[in-house]
């Protein structure tokens, strides 16, 4: 396959040009539309008890979306305010669309005790169609910030995935004004040169295209949640730059070789086309695990990220040899050193690994395992708006509801639903769990009873609740919903499919390993290598978000738990990522060992040869990762700062110790496979292009050697 890649990629250059570049255009054409089609749902689980119950309330008792309105930041008692306050209700009323809208003067608990704010809740009608909704959410909006007030806000129900889906925009466009300089910038220090700095960074923006693509077409069968902007864009953008960089510094090793742009084209797919396939399969392997998932959000996030890393990986063997073979002609080749001075650092590192590898063992595990510790207090939550950046109007509501209500105000109730059947002493029992508990009889004969919770949405005495009445109930026909049920369920869903999905992607994993190595004990050594480091980065996202430690230097708090995207979705990049950076070490102890038959040399000379290329990429996705943390959305934080760790633990401390460390206590052993499937591998395993003669590399290779003009 990857010849039939290298051979088109030479023979008919321009046709791959211009496909790519119409997936470009339909991808920041068409693909930019997924940005009106976000969701802020994340927590729904089809055919959980919280989700069947929710449905049953759309279908039997139809209810509108509703806004929250404040209005702070003066005395609400002044008659002129009031005046204009009234007058804003009255109109917002007669809107069509609006259901109802209470006068916050004359309701309890809407104006603030300390008279400085008021709410103004807005419902909307059920059943209304997207357009009608839109026109009903627009004119209210724009009738209650006419208000002359010194602060007026307005969020929640479909405007928040609004402002959601706005902000994303804003910073994934931020985001890439600010990495994609800096990622010129060092690609110019790597290469010494502008053709050989640019080219990766055409590959990243096919890779963001792509990444549109996928999601516009995701949004059209399913929710697109308003985090998998940011989080595909990053790792599209991370994973191009990754597979570019280490496709580019090949071919300028294979020029050294070769006049031949087009053989030096071919040799380079052979080689780091090969290992760029292994990884792109390797990460979406890893990310499969989020299929196992029922949440909506998890499966969709799965197979719109996974999708992107196939699209970097066909750019890389696909897009790429086609502009190199256009254009290497005037890239400088790799400049011819001597051995002893290729890779310094790294022979010193691996050298002192292999020699050292019980002390390395003795030192880094430990520190690893210490360092994740925290895993074990992980608890997630399904957080609120104080999750998000302060001077976005979600944010800006709840901090005024904070500051002048009192605590678990706006706090959404647990719904129980008593279905015809339920004995009269179990609907008392429920009721007395909650002062001020509302009841209402529905159509159909059943009886809706709200609880109101204290603390937040999803702190400990709401899911409480959740529990005592599913205790109660027994089996009785009562049903729970509500933000809180719908985070217990979320929470048995993970607990429950965790177990599957680690073994879904571990068998792919450890398919794919064995496929590329031909071993059977490189693979596990490989896993149980990338867990610590994993479990590290896990660790300190825990003790930074949940426990409030070094927050205020991210611009967050401590939220005393996880949001429940980012653990899964660290988990799953994460381990995808180091695998990347494991195969491209990998290929290169292989090519010294199928040289020299030296298992040790062979170790040493792969890390020589491969040491920088794993630097200077983990470098630059660590700078892709931190240009999207800088939006503030409390989410991004938590995975931006997971997989910046994760990368960086793993190129450095485990790619750069443990694995030579490991490699040398197993010895010979490493490459072990039982004689079938040995043969197995000789007969079905891909092959592969064979290396051109010894060769420098790393990140620097050839740098101050000037391009051909």
């Amino acid at each position: 396959m990857l010849r039939a890649f290298a051979r088109v990629a030479t023979r008919r250059p321009l046709t791959v040009i211009v496909l790519w570049l119409l997936l470009l255009v339909l991808g920041f054409g068409v693909g930019t539309g997924v940005f009106g089609r976000l969701s802020d749902d994340v927590a729904g689980i089809p055919g959980a008890e919280s989700e069947r119950a929710a449905n049953y309330l759309d279908h039997v008792d139809p209810e509108g979306e509703s806004l929250t309105a404040v209005v702070s930041g003066t005395a609400v008692a002044d008659p002129a305010l009031r005046a204009q306050v009234e007058r804003a209700v009255a109109e917002v009323r007669a809107i069509a669309g609006v259901a109802a809208v209470p006068d916050p003067y004359r309701t309890h608990g809407l104006t603030a005790a300390d008279g400085r704010a008021l709410i103004v809740p807005v419902t909307l009608d059920g059943g209304l169609d997207d357009d009608a909704e839109d026109r009903a959410i627009d004119a209210a909006v724009a009738r209650i910030k006419a208000i002359d007030a010194p602060e007026v806000h307005v969020s929640g129900g479909p405007l928040l995935g609004r402002q959601l889906g706005d902000r994303a925009q804003e910073d994934v466009r931020d985001a890439e004004l600010i990495s994609l300089p800096v990622v010129l910038a060092l690609l110019l220090v790597v290469f010494g040169g502008l053709r050989a700095a640019v080219l990766p960074l055409v590959i990243a923006v096919s890779g963001i295209a792509g990444a549109f693509l996928a999601l516009f077409a995701f949004s059209q069968v399913t929710d697109v949640s308003v985090y998998a902007i940011q989080v595909t864009t990053m790792l599209g953008l991370g994973l191009a730059v990754d597979y570019a960089l280490l496709t580019v510094v090949r071919f300028r090793e294979e020029r050294r070789h070769t006049d031949d742009v087009g053989e030096a084209v071919r040799r380079t797919v052979g080689q780091a086309g090969r290992t760029v396939l292994f990884s792109g399969l390797t990460v979406a392997v890893s990310l499969t695990g989020l299929l196992v998932f029922p949440s909506t959000f998890l499966r969709s996030m799965g197979l719109a990220v996974a999708a992107v890393v196939v699209v970097d990986m066909l750019a890389a063997i696909t897009l790429l040899p086609a502009l190199l073979t256009l254009f290497g002609g005037r890239i400088a080749p790799a400049r011819a050193a001597r051995e002893r001075q290729e890779g310094r650092v790294f022979a010193r590192l691996a050298r002192f690994a292999t020699r050292r590898r019980y002390a390395v063992l003795a030192v880094l595990v430990p520190a690893l395992l210490v360092l994740a510790l925290p895993v074990a207090g992980l608890r997630i939550g399904l957080g609120d708006a104080g999750q998000l950046p302060r001077n976005t109007e979600a944010r800006q509501v709840y901090d005024t509801v904070d500051a002048h209500f009192p605590a678990g105000t706006g706090v959404s109730p647990v719904t129980v639903v008593l279905r015809p059947g339920t004995r009269e002493a179990t609907a008392d029992a429920i009721r007395a769990l909650s002062p001020g508990s509302v009841s209402r009889a529905l159509p159909d004969g059943a009886t809706v009873v709200q609880l109101q919770p204290s603390g937040s949405l999803d702190g400990r005495a709401a899911t409480d609740l959740v529990r005592r009445v599913r205790e109660l109930r027994g089996a009785q026909p009562v049903e729970v919903t509500g933000a809180a049920a719908q985070l217990v369920d979320f929470r048995a869903m993970l607990a429950e499919r965790a177990p599957w999905a680690a073994l879904t992607v571990l068998a792919g994993v450890l398919v794919l390993l064995f496929a590329f190595t031909g071993s059977v004990l490189l693979p596990l050594r490989t896993v149980a290598t990338t867990l610590l480091s994993l479990g590290a980065a896990l660790g300190v996202v825990v003790w930074v978000f949940q426990d409030g430690h070094l927050a205020g230097a991210l611009g967050a708090r401590g939220l005393g738990s996880l949001s429940l995207t980012a653990p899964p979705l660290i988990v799953a990049i994460a381990f995808g990522l180091a695998m990347d950076y494991e195969l491209f070490i990998l290929a290169r102890m292989r090519e010294a060992r199928a040289g020299t038959g030296d298992d040790r040399a062979a170790v040493v000379d792969g890390l020589r040869r491969s040491g920088r290329v794993v630097t200077c990429a983990a470098l630059l996705l660590a700078v892709v990762f931190g240009a999207f943390m800088t939006g503030g959305f409390s989410p991004i934080l938590q995975i931006g700062l997971g997989l910046t760790l994760a990368v960086l633990v793993d190129a450095t401390a485990v790619r750069m110790l443990l694995v030579p460390a490991t490699m040398a206590l197993l010895g010979r052993r490493a490459w072990w496979a039982p004689p079938a499937l040995r043969r197995a591998h000789a007969r079905f395993g891909p092959a592969e292009a064979a290396p051109a003669a010894p060769r420098e590399t790393g990140c620097a290779a050839g740098r101050g050697q000037p391009e051909r003009a």
